[in-house]
């Protein structure tokens, strides 16, 4: 082949490489490069092997050979781009006289040399910061925790959509009335949602204001239901987790769930919610506390409660009386607090915001949750209109009077040290004493877990109470089982009336010390001598959001035998619609220490004629 023509092809076959969009890395001549290297550089680029051969003046059998054994076709990306850049980049260092582009482009050819070798150490560890450092520098640089409790706009949204969705009609009434009254006192029927209400209420409005809300009650134990309901709502319809015995959201708002001890309550500022107030003792020093949490004009405060006693500290404000007091005649003012004309709700001359809602009132508003027909015929009439007619005791007849049980009212979180409700052994290796008392004719059967004093003379404490409907007795007896198991019982004190007699055969096939009541009036008499001076020595204490205790005492009352030669006492109208059944079970553990004050452990079955 003439020079000129190898000369002509050479140019030819640069022009169609640059048509071709590759890049021209051949020298002037072919003489300038390894052959070799120079057909291997063209093949990658996309070059046929007989164009290849043409080009360098080579066989195309040769080209072949050098393709087979120097392993072209295996070689990955990586290497042929390597070897294309090792290439260029040394004839530019070779080059005499540089320019500024040569520079530039040794600039740029030396930053890929760096990227590929980074590339090749990455295939070998498969480790992703081997291929980008500034992961290798996020991970060095201090971890960002999580934002606790955060919201974000979609889950708000989600929370503002299903709360007043899962509400009754009279629910979302207290929603209207929050938006327009600053202060709200509503009387209630027991079980109609109303902590279940005003918790979700409080997280939407910490949601959208970023303003404190702070849940009072009788005890902490009873404060922390309320959070207990927030943090399920929260979760079931916004999948947000939130955290904290005080709940912070991002935004700033605090949930502060408190009883009532004073000291704890003090500093706080915000929304109030104050539950079960007719059933808080000294109500009016709260009150005092409370009204100071949420003075602030921006802020509202929000009480409800089942009815207690005429009694109660509570009922002359219900009653706008309190108002009256140390003001001149000329501005009294006198409210009409039936149920006729509080049914939907009224603001009052003092200021106040009051409802009634009556389990009534509740299945008119939507609420499908009861079966009146089935309650009035469990309850008697008056402890009917008492529990869900929103009517107060009148406690004059009682045994047991309001004031003395507020005696026993106590915040168990704070007062008992050595009393852990969600342990496995709540009460460790210390002994506690059994009161068990059956249904008779459709009431509840009860049974009380009552700490016995440490010392001659000290306090007994209401740990647990639980209450069973129907006849179920083998599920009433494995409870009482179960029991033991959790605790370290001493005594347990069984009344066998009834469906109690069953209960007691098959508890005494595992605690045979289990000690028998045979009711008559001698042993019913003996049994409230005991309960009253434990209650007059102070020496009974319980967690005073129980406030089913307060009520089971109270509903007991002295009445005449049907002889009418002596008194006995019982609860309601009949013995056979009683409704202290936690009062008696609490009597019965009570009753193993004597009328005079010395523990003791008494055995048997025990029967007085």
């Amino acid at each position: 082949m003439t020079c000129w023509h190898k000369n002509g092809l050479q140019a030819a076959f640069r022009a169609r490489g640059r048509l071709a969009g590759m890049s021209a890395i051949t020298p002037t001549t072919s003489t300038d490069l390894d052959p070799r290297r120079l057909a291997r550089a063209l093949y990658w680029q996309g070059w046929r092997i007989a164009r290849i051969a043409e080009y360098l003046g080579e066989k195309a059998a040769t080209v072949h050979s050098w393709k087979r054994r120097d392993a072209w076709d295996e070689s990955d990306p990586t290497e042929r781009i390597a070897s294309t850049i090792e290439a260029r980049l040394q004839q530019l260092i070779l080059k005499d006289n540089k320019e500024g582009k040569d520079f530039k482009e040794i600039d740029l050819l030396g930053r890929q040399v760096e990227r590929m070798a980074r590339v090749g150490k990455y295939q070998e560890t498969g480790r992703e910061v081997d291929l980008n450092p500034k992961i290798a520098a996020r991970n060095a640089a201090p971890k960002r925790k999580p934002e606790k409790n955060a919201i974000s706009d979609e889950q708000a949204a989600l929370l503002r959509a299903a709360f007043l969705d899962r509400m009754f009609g009279y629910q979302k009434h207290w929603y209207r009335a929050g938006l327009a009254e600053r202060d709200r006192v509503i009387l209630k029927s027991r079980q109609i949602g109303a902590t279940y209400y005003f918790a979700h209420e409080a997280l939407i409005d910490a949601i959208d204001t970023g303003r404190n809300q702070i849940f009072l009650s009788a005890s902490k134990a009873q404060a922390l239901l309320f959070r207990n309901y927030i943090v399920k709502f929260a979760k079931q319809a916004a999948d947000v987790d939130l955290k904290g015995e005080t709940i912070i959201l991002p935004n700033g708002a605090e949930l502060a769930f408190l009883g009532t001890n004073s000291r704890t309550a003090q500093g706080y500022h915000g929304n109030l919610y104050l539950d079960e107030f007719f059933w808080i003792p000294r109500y009016r020093e709260l009150r005092d506390l409370a009204s100071a949490i949420a003075s602030q004009t921006q802020y509202r405060s929000t009480y409800f409660s089942t009815p207690s006693t005429v009694t109660h500290e509570a009922y002359k404000w219900w009653t706008g009386e309190e108002f009256n007091q140390g003001r001149p005649k000329s501005e009294h003012i006198r409210l009409d607090v039936s149920h006729a004309a509080l049914q939907g709700g009224v603001r009052g001359a003092d200021g106040l915001w009051r409802q009634i809602v009556t389990i009534e009132d509740a299945l008119a508003g939507g609420c499908n949750l009861f079966d009146l027909d089935y309650l009035r015929r469990k309850n008697t009439p008056e402890v009917f209109a008492q529990l869900f007619l929103c009517q107060f005791i009148d406690d004059g007849e009682s045994v047991f009077a309001f004031n003395l049980m507020q005696r026993a009212m106590v915040d168990s979180w704070e007062s008992w040290a050595d009393w852990k409700p969600f342990s496995m052994r709540p009460f460790g290796s210390r002994p506690v004493w059994l009161g068990y008392d059956p249904s008779n004719g459709g009431d509840k059967a009860a049974l009380v877990v009552l700490a016995p004093p440490a010392v001659p003379g000290g306090k007994f404490r209401i740990l647990e109470r639980h209450q069973f409907q129907g006849p179920d007795y083998e599920a009433q007896a494995k409870f009482i089982k179960d029991t033991c198991d959790r605790f370290n019982v001493a005594y347990i004190g069984m009344d066998v009336t009834g469906i109690g007699s069953a209960v007691y055969q098959l508890v005494q096939k595992f605690r045979p010390d289990a000690v028998a009541f045979s009711y008559n009036v001698e042993l019913k008499t003996k049994m409230v001598l005991k309960a009253l001076n434990v209650l007059h020595n102070g020496r009974l204490e319980y967690d005073a959001g129980n406030t089913d205790i307060a009520a089971s005492f109270m509903a007991i009352k002295k009445v005449l035998t049907p002889s009418g030669r002596q008194a006995t006492y019982q609860a309601g109208r009949s013995e056979e619609t009683s409704h202290a059944d936690i009062a008696w079970a609490t009597m019965h553990a009570l009753f193993n220490e004597p009328l005079e004050g010395a523990t003791t452990a008494n055995s048997g079955f025990m029967e007085f004629s």
